[in-house]
């Protein structure tokens, strides 16, 4: 069987050269590392990573646990972290919840019985919450992401909910709408949706304006016409939605078609997340953007440097309003149902 000392001596090079290029290929010369690797090629030679990782105690897997991948913002996510990862050498596991949390505490036994370095977590409520305490006490380190800082002992990497919806519910008021709505998944499903919630309700009572019921979806991301119906068919219906997350405004927008109504014409619509997708749709969605990319190098970042020793610390990034064609002033839109 072929073994890294004859690929050292295919390749000419030193077998501590050519355990060097797989163990980490960055430092070795280019030109030395694709001699390597062709003579591994030509032996149909790979590396026992088994082996090194049971010598050097490591796994270099980092696990990931996000609710699903239905919602695009958490494949983007991921998508950026694996980037992020790789260029340090590690390698992603990847589980989803769907919200559920006995979902979410089976999902990171697993994960943790496999052995991986550290975790990234997204779960549905990080306040109170029994697995954190347990995995708190645990030597695995893990980084919460999406989530606000709760506790000094907790990493976490996100954006300020509250304060971004209150933005988004600001930028409507600053365009005359006075009769604003939201609409969230079920029980406004996760930690995120309550304080975009306390956002929404923040921006409507600088104003003295009330904040109208809660229009409450069977699913996070998906709309339905007859819950929303209802609302707009009541004397003073809103003028403009903001939604939870932008798979969920994105769902409005269509539903809202499907009924007759007009967006922007007879209702604006904005969202929270910043997904690309709201980009290539008709009308554009607009939208808080939280910094996925960014967001999810920064999440690496505190994991691998929790790894190495350092001591948990929270990151609370800024974010911003997206234009869209999804919103409208009042004064120039008007608002009376398509006949």
């Amino acid at each position: 069987m072929t073994d890294l000392k004859a690929v050292a001596l295919l390749a000419g090079v030193s077998r501590a050269t050519a355990a060097r290029a797989f163990a980490s290929p960055d430092v070795v010369r280019p030109a030395t590392r694709e001699q390597v690797f062709a003579a591994a090629r030509a032996l149909n030679f790979r590396p026992n990573r088994i082996g090194r990782q049971l010598r050097q105690q490591a796994t270099r897997l980092l696990g990931v646990v996000v609710p699903n991948l239905l919602n695009p913002v958490f494949a983007e996510q991921f998508q950026a972290m694996e980037h992020a990862a790789r260029v340090h050498g590690y390698n992603l596991l990847l589980a989803t919840t769907d919200y559920n949390v006995e979902r979410e505490a089976e999902v990171v036994e697993d994960l943790l019985r496999q052995r991986v370095d550290g975790l990234v977590l997204t779960v549905t409520e990080a306040h109170d919450n029994p697995l954190l305490d347990a995995l708190s006490r645990e030597v695995t380190p893990f980084v919460l992401a999406y989530h606000q800082p709760l506790r000094d002992d907790f990493s976490a990497v996100s954006v300020d909910n509250r304060a971004g919806m209150a933005m988004a519910t600001e930028h409507l008021l600053q365009l005359g709408h006075r009769r604003i709505g939201m609409v969230a998944g079920p029980a406004l499903q996760s930690d995120r949706s309550r304080l975009r919630y306390l956002g929404y309700c923040d921006a409507l009572r600088a104003h003295g304006l009330p904040s109208l019921p809660i229009i409450e979806m069977p699913a996070h991301t998906q709309a339905e016409l007859a819950t929303l119906t209802p609302h707009l068919q009541r004397p003073n219906a809103p003028t403009a939605l903001v939604c939870s997350n932008d798979l969920l405004a994105i769902s409005v927008i269509a539903e809202l078609r499907r009924g007759g109504h007009q967006v922007p014409r007879h209702l604006s619509v904005i969202g929270f997340d910043g997904i690309a997708l709201g980009t290539q749709m008709h009308p554009s969605l607009c939208s808080v953007v939280q910094p996925i990319e960014a967001l999810a190098l920064a999440v690496i970042q505190q994991l691998l440097a929790q790894i190495d020793g350092a001591a948990p610390a929270s990151v609370c990034l800024p974010c911003h309003i997206r234009p869209g064609e999804s919103i409208a002033n009042t004064w120039s839109k008007p608002h009376e149902k398509v006949r």
